[in-house]
């Protein structure tokens, strides 16, 4: 399941992993690990990245419900 959008969102900012590394002072890996989810950045770092890419934290993340 794909709980998180970064990888989606850094394409349509326009953004690379290493740039958003950069920015966070993150290594590049555990960025490429949260664009794949295979792991989830915390709240915090969440709230971070919205920041970072200028977007509302809602963007970066998946609903869980279905439309009804």
């Amino acid at each position: 399941m794909e709980i998180n959008r970064i990888k989606v969102v850094l394409a349509e900012t326009r953004r690379k992993n290493k740039w958003l590394a950069e920015q966070l002072n993150k290594d590049e890996s555990t960025i490429s690990q949260w664009c794949t989810n295979a792991r989830q950045p915390s709240l915090d770092t969440l709230l971070n990245i919205a920041n970072t890419l200028n977007v509302d934290i809602r963007a970066l993340l998946n609903s869980t419900k279905d439309n009804l």
